[in-house]
This record gives structure tokens, sequence and C-alpha cells, in this order.
């Protein structure tokens, strides 16, 4: 699934982003609304990962999710 499929299901995927990555508050994941460098970005603060490693980890998600 690419990531604007994902963005235009957002609401619908925050429980599965939720279980993926649980130190991400309801709040974080609401301001995040889709938007995949906001979600890197939270990655990155919250486990202490590179950028390409969030990257890597948003990609893992969205194949999992469905798609390419």
């Amino acid at each position: 699934m690419n990531w604007d499929v994902v963005k235009g299901k957002w609401k619908q995927m925050k429980g599965s982003v939720k279980e993926k990555w649980g130190e991400l508050t309801d709040d974080e994941i609401d301001q995040v609304d889709g938007n995949k460098d906001q979600l890197a970005g939270k990655l990155q603060e919250k486990y202490g990962w590179s950028k390409d490693e969030a990257e890597k980890q948003i990609d893992d998600f969205s194949r999992q999710h469905g798609g390419s």
C-alpha cells in the first residue's frame, strides 16, 4: 500500500499504529494525521532511531498493511 492510501485511512489505522509503536501517545498519533515525515520524526524521538531506520520501519508497516 502506498503511503497516500495509509494517509487516507489514517483514522482506521490508528489502532494498528498504536499496536506497532506503543510508545506513541494517542495525541501524537492524532498530530501525525497520516503525515509520513511527522511519523518518522516522532519515531526518531521516541525510539532513538536514525531517520533511515524510522523510514524503514514505516515502509515495513505500510507493506504489512496491504501492499507495495
